[in-house]
């Protein structure tokens, strides 16, 4: 081989590892992603036991949990839901005071042990459409909830923060929100 083909194929070697990377990275993404479903599953069946055994609704990678049913019509697209909620990282079990990141419901606050400086613990009250700015795993699981459920929503990486790092979250966590539903209209 003359000096000019092994230099192509050395360049040619270099293009690619990039590529065989990106190619690793992603499917080791998708195994996180597998796993953490798999958990998730797991954490559903294990709730499937209880009696009262919850209701669960799947949509597009997301799932929520009702513990509590809730009255009246369902959410639906351009509806207006005010509800409060608590994020936590998901460890393959029920929500625990260590995992919490993020909430705006004072009880959770003070049972977890959290001393905010300014708390802002104000329902939320959003308008559901593709602009309300909430996590795909998120919107998904409120689609179809009642004035009064109480739920969880549980979902993969995927469809939380991705491969961000965002506060205490680490990158590519699997998420539950227990969310409060007070009141919604579908006007």
């Amino acid at each position: 081989m003359t000096a000019k083909g092994h230099v192509l194929k050395y360049i040619v070697a270099l293009i690619m590892i990039p590529a065989s990377l990106a190619s690793c990275k992603k499917e080791s993404l998708e195994t996180t992603y597998s796993s953490q479903e798999d958990r998730i599953d797991s954490f559903i069946e294990g709730l499937m036991g209880q009696d009262p055994a919850p209701r669960v609704v799947h949509n597009g990678g997301s799932n929520r949990i009702v513990i509590q049913e809730g009255e009246g019509e369902e959410l639906a697209e351009g509806g207006t839901v005010s509800f409060y909620y608590a994020g936590y990282v998901f460890s393959g079990s029920a929500p625990s005071a260590g995992n919490l990141f993020v909430t705006n419901r004072e009880e959770t606050a003070a049972e977890s042990g959290w001393t905010l400086s300014s708390p802002d613990y104000e329902i939320l009250t959003m308008t559901y459409d593709k602009n309300a700015g909430l996590l795909d795993g998120l919107m998904k699981g409120l689609k179809g909830v009642k004035g009064g459920e109480i739920c969880y929503i549980v979902f993969s990486g995927k469809y939380g923060f991705g491969d961000e790092i965002t506060g205490s979250i680490p990158a590519n966590s699997a998420l539950i929100y227990q969310i409060w539903v007070e009141s919604l209209t579908n006007e």
